[in-house]
C-alpha cells in the first residue's frame, strides 16, 4: 500500500514537475522506506547488496546496547544517589524520558540542515546523519541543555560536513566535533572531570547533583577511590549517556565486526597503543596516576565507545591496511598522554581521535608512497 501511494505521488516530485523543487526531500523519504531500484548502467562497478542505508542501519543496531544501558543507568544512578526505590523498567523509563529530548533535538536540527543543504544543491539526501544523530546524544551528559545540543549539532553538520561537500567528504568525525564544540565553548557542561546525575526533575526545572568521575579521581591521585573493575566494565558509574559501559561497547563491536562494517585492525590497534603506552608510563611512574594499571584505562571514560564507534568511522579514519594499524595505535597512545599530562581534560579519547582524523590522510599518503618505493626496488624500470 505504501509503495502504491509513493508511486502515485512520485511523478509530481520529478524534476520539472509541479513539486520538482522538493525532489531531494521526496527521494530521501522514499529511499528510507524502500531500497532504491536504480542500478549502474555503464563503467566498472562493484555490485553489492549493501548500500549506504544498510550500513548505517547496522551501526544504529550496534548502538542500541549502549543506548539501552545508558537509559537504565541514568535511572539507576538517580535511584542510587537519592535513595529512591525503582524497578528495573522504572529506572529505564526514567532515563529514556531524559534521553529522548536530546535525541529529538539532535535529529531535528541535523536532518533539517541536511535536507536544506540537499535542496539548495539539488543533490540527494545522504543517510550519514542517521548514525551521527544517534552518536551525539550518547556522548553527552544527561543534563546538557537542549539548546546547547542543537547549537553543537548545527556546528558539526555545517562546519564539519557540509562545507567539505557532505557525507563522505568530511575530515573530522561530526559527532566528536559536536562534543568538542561544547567542550571548548561551555567547558563546565562537559569537561570530563565532573559528572551530573539526574535528580528530582520537574517540568520547569532540572535538579542535578555533581560528583567526580573515575578519571578525575585518578588524575587527582585518589586511586583508592576508583570504582571496582566490575563496575567500570559493566558501566555502573555516572558519566555520558552511552559511554560508561564497556560491555555494551563490546556487544556493538561484535555486531560491527560480524557484519564487516568496522575495521578490527583499528580497534585492536587502539587497545595495543593504550596498553603499550600505559605499561611504559608504569615503568616511568612519578605519581599515582602514572602507576595505574593500564587495563583501568581500557575501562574508564569513553575509550571503549570511542574505539568501537568513533575511531572506526570509515570516512575520517585511515584507509590503507597498514595505515589503520598506525592510526589506531597512535589514538591509544595519545589517549594516555592526554589523560596523564593534560590537567584540563582528563578524558583524552575525543581529542586523540580528532587529532588523528587530521593526520589520517598523511598516514595513508606515506604508506602508499612507501609501497610504491618497495615495488620500484623489486621491479627494474627501463626509462
Amino acid at each position: 500500500m505504501l509503495r502504491n501511494i509513493l508511486n502515485k505521488l512520485k511523478p509530481s516530485f520529478e524534476k520539472g514537475a509541479r513539486f520538482g523543487f522538493l525532489h531531494s526531500t521526496f527521494e530521501a523519504f522514499e529511499s528510507f522506506a524502500f531500497v532504491p531500484n536504480t542500478t549502474t548502467r555503464s563503467g566498472a562497478h562493484v555490485r553489492d547488496c549493501n548500500d549506504l542505508k544498510r550500513v548505517m542501519t547496522v551501526v544504529i543496531i550496534a548502538l542500541m546496547p549502549a543506548l539501552f544501558f545508558g537509559c537504565w543507568n541514568i535511572g539507576y544512578q538517580h535511584a542510587h544517589t537519592f535513595g529512591v526505590e525503582m524497578t528495573f523498567w522504572g529506572m529505564w523509563i526514567y532515563g529514556f524520558l531524559r534521553v529522548l529530548p536530546i535525541i529529538i533535538v539532535s535529529y531535528v536540527v541535523g536532518l533539517g540542515i541536511e535536507f536544506t543543504a540537499a535542496q539548495l544543491r539539488g543533490h540527494e539526501v545522504n543517510e550519514g546523519f542517521l548514525v551521527t544523530g544517534m552518536l551525539i546524544p550518547l556522548i553527552m551528559p544527561v543534563d546538557v541543555p537542549l539548546w546547547m545540543v542543537g547549537l553543537a549539532t548545527a556546528f558539526a553538520v555545517i562546519i564539519g560536513k557540509e562545507i567539505f561537500g557532505g557525507t563522505g567528504m568530511n575530515i573530522f568525525n561530526p559527532a566528536l566535533l559536536a562534543r568538542a564544540f561544547i567542550f571548548f565553548s561551555y567547558p563546565s557542561h562537559i569537561s570530563g572531570d565532573r559528572v551530573w546525575v539526574a535528580g528530582l526533575q520537574s517540568p520547569s526545572a532540572v535538579e542535578v547533583t555533581t560528583g567526580a568521575t573515575p578519571l578525575a579521581e585518578a588524575a587527582a591521585g585518589h586511586i583508592d577511590r576508583l570504582p571496582s573493575t566490575a563496575d567500570l566494565f559493566f558501566g555502573l558509574i555516572p558519566g555520558s549517556i552511552g559511554e560508561t559501559s564497556t560491555l555494551a561497547a563490546l556487544i556493538g563491536a561484535v555486531i560491527l565486526l560480524y557484519t564487516g562494517v568496522a575495521s578490527w585492525k583499528i580497534m585492536c590497534a587502539c587497545v595495543a597503543g593504550l596498553l603499550t603506552t600505559g605499561f611504559l608510563m608504569n615503568w616511568l611512574a612519578v605519581n599515582p596516576y602514572m602507576s595505574l594499571p593500564p587495563y583501568y584505562h581500557l575501562l574508564m571514560g569513553g575509550f571503549a565507545f570511542g574505539a568501537v564507534f568513533m575511531a572506526t568511522d570509515p570516512v575520517t579514519a585511515a584507509q590503507t591496511e597498514t595505515g589503520k594499524w598506525l592510526y589506531g595505535f597512535l589514538i591509544g597512545t595519545l589517549t594516555i598522554f592526554i589523560r596523564l599530562f593534560n590537567e584540563g581534560y582528563p578524558e583524552g579519547m575525543m581529542l586523540a581521535i580528532l587529532l588523528m582524523n587530521a593526520f589520517a590522510p598523511l598516514i595513508d599518503h606515506y604508506v602508499v608512497a612507501a609501497h610504491i618505493r618497495r615495488r620500484l626496488k623489486r621491479i627494474p624500470v627501463n626509462v
